[in-house]
């Protein structure tokens, strides 16, 4: 497995669903950043199930410890070492379907790609309880994006069909008060509408997120290989669920012509600016100071309470299948904060490899 990601600031994430805990270590963090254990739990209950129809009724208390890297409230420039305690397991939802591939689920690959010696539990080192890990290193990398003014913020457009209206960012930035974390309250409505009929159903749904970076310096990407957008969507697609990325107009540049997709450059307070942002702030791989857009489509959450087709790979043989353990019927709000977490870990990333943020904070 490769579980790190990052150059400079470099994540490892650790551990799986069912086990005794999620972790992360983030090496290559500037000594001299205040943190505490309160700046990274914020995030991370951000990304907690809520009470709401979309939610698993899984309930982690997701106490987030600090390890490691941390001395007298700042960090020592060793590496950082993030814990949460995995409590609210249930591991006979899963005993009784060990042997038959979940549709959907990573069981056949994993099972294949590691001999069967893989954790299956609740989809082990596969499941978006893995994304905790994330939401923790991206809190600290936001506390350093934070130094050079950099502001992420993301939303939930679309769930079940429904798609939320436009708004500006500083609307955006009030969709965290709202349980599916959408900044239209009409279209989150009536998400939560068909998000309540799906789940009567026994059925799931996905969606889209919209994450934007505003403030992104000019310059940040390593072409030809290391691209902004390219190690941004390796990020992002690390995600369990998220099968599609875009950045700016993304697929429908496709359906336009060359002269209603480029961006017009002009000069606004004597910075040199684009019209239009068609390019999602990214050009040549290289952001180019516009506001970073970039969309991630989620499919619906793979476990369902539907009686599915599947095959018992013990046996060999076709059976049916029917999971009975606890499941969000549309995971697009949970993970609203993770696509921001990504983000900020790229981001930092490649601030870092352009000398923005120092080793040593004071």
């Amino acid at each position: 497995m490769q579980n790190s990601i990052g150059r400079l600031f470099t994540v490892t994430s650790f551990g799986e669903s069912h086990g005794k805990c999620v972790g992360v270590i983030v090496d290559g963090c500037p000594a001299g950043l205040p943190l505490t254990g309160a700046d990274i739990q914020k995030e991370v209950d951000r990304r907690r199930a809520g009470e709401g129809a979309a939610s698993t009724t899984r309930r982690e208390e997701d106490r987030v410890e600090i390890l490691a890297g941390v001395s007298d409230g700042f960090t020592t420039g060793a590496p950082v070492c993030l814990l949460i305690a995995n409590e609210d397991i249930k591991d006979a939802d899963y005993e009784s379907i060990r042997s038959k591939l979940r549709p959907g689920h990573a069981d056949y690959t994993a099972y294949m790609k590691y001999g069967g010696f893989n954790d299956w539990w609740g989809g082990g080192r596969f499941s978006g309880r893995i994304t905790a890990t994330f939401v923790m290193a991206g809190a600290v990398a936001r506390k350093l994006l934070d130094l050079i003014g950099v502001e992420i913020v993301a939303h939930t457009v679309e769930i079940g069909g429904v798609v939320a209206g436009p708004v500006e960012f500083d609307e955006i930035k009030k969709a965290g008060a709202d349980p599916l974390y959408c900044a239209d309250p009409a279209a989150s409505k009536k998400m939560t509408e068909i998000i309540a009929s799906t789940r009567q159903e026994g059925d799931s749904l996905g969606g889209i997120i919209e994450g934007i970076a505003r403030n992104v310096p000019v310059g940040l990407g390593e072409p030809v290989f290391d691209n902004l957008d390219g190690d941004m969507a390796k990020a992002l697609l690390a995600i369990p669920a998220v099968k599609g990325v875009e950045f700016g107009a993304g697929f429908a540049a496709a359906r336009k012509k060359g002269s209603e997709n480029n961006d017009p450059f002009i000069v606004r307070d004597d910075r040199i600016v684009t019209a239009t942002n068609n390019a999602g702030g990214i050009l040549g791989g290289i952001s180019n100071g516009m506001p970073l857009v970039v969309r991630v489509a989620v499919k619906p959450t793979s476990s369902i309470a539907r009686e599915q087709k599947t095959v018992d790979i013990q046996k060999m043989a076709s059976t049916d299948l029917k999971i009975e353990g606890r499941h969000d019927v549309c995971i697009v709000p949970r993970a609203v904060p993770v696509v921001e977490a990504m983000m900020a870990i790229t981001l930092c990333d490649f601030a870092m490899r352009a000398g923005l943020i120092p080793r040593v904070i004071k």
